[in-house]
């Protein structure tokens, strides 16, 4: 099992300063003022993880990717805690003959076996969907 390490600093209101264990800031303010919502990164950790694996799934079958949009829809629950319950994430893939089927595999590859961020969401109850588009270009 590896550790990682984070840190999280007050900076003034609901602001804080994240480090993340790479050394890299991140600014986080509950009032979406300075930075994004702590929930908000979570949904963006999600996208993060699953397009880098659909963009390097494509890429290692060869397909001629030039452009991986992943827009993610939440729900969220109307009491305390107000956790994901729904997540629906929406891949357009732009490319040269890139073949659909390639892309709906990466999306599943990705789902079931190597985002971690999925698998920790679904294990934990959230319902996440995936669907695609493949624009030529």
């Amino acid at each position: 099992m590896s550790e990682s390490k984070a840190s999280i600093t007050w900076q003034e209101n609901k602001a804080f300063m994240g480090v993340s264990p790479s050394g890299h800031n991140v600014q986080i303010d509950a009032d979406k003022e300075k930075g994004a919502s702590p929930m908000e990164l979570i949904l963006l950790g999600l996208g993060g993880c699953a397009s880098y694996d659909v963009v390097a799934i494509l890429q290692k079958s060869r397909q001629q990717v030039t452009d991986v949009r992943c827009e993610l829809t939440a729900q969220r629950a109307e009491t305390i805690p107000a956790v994901y319950t729904d997540i629906h994430m929406h891949f357009v893939v732009t490319g040269q003959d890139v073949k659909e089927s390639q892309v709906e595999k990466a999306i599943k590859l990705s789902a079931e076996k190597y985002c971690s961020a999925s698998r920790m969401l679904v294990q934990g109850g959230v319902n996440v969907t995936h669907d695609f588009a493949v624009i030529a270009g």
